[in-house]
């Protein structure tokens, strides 16, 4: 996604009377991965500030938020994903469980995804 297209779509949501919302932080996040090239799913937990080890894959957990007055409804997570084989972070910002296909992560081996805020 290009940053114009972000840029439209961060002012869209914070726009939008869902932004109004009251969210509470989690310690931590339950995650899914997908390795696609042996079709193995695994669901990873990770507290916030936690570093851990997918593959070739280092995965951050800066926060996980969900709504306060209904914790199943959504997650919101900030992530930052790395590969040493790249320079950059493959993934760095907010996933949306809901609709994880919006800002994902573009690698060609890995998927992760947010299923959801680990509240425990």
């Amino acid at each position: 996604m290009s940053a114009a297209r972000r840029l439209v779509l961060v002012l869209a949501l914070a726009a939008s009377p869902a932004s109004a919302e009251t969210v509470a932080s989690a310690p931590g996040a339950v995650l899914r991965a997908l390795d696609k090239v042996s079709g193995e799913t695994t669901d990873l937990e990770i507290a916030r500030g936690q570093s851990l080890r997918y593959g070739r894959l280092t995965i951050v957990l800066g926060d996980c938020r969900y709504p306060a007055d209904n914790p199943a409804s959504d997650a919101y997570a900030w992530l930052e994903i790395r590969d040493p084989a790249l320079t950059e972070p493959a993934f760095s910002g907010w996933m949306v469980a809901s609709s994880p296909a919006l800002n994902a992560l573009d690698h060609p081996r890995y998927d992760v995804w947010v299923l959801r805020c680990n509240r425990s």
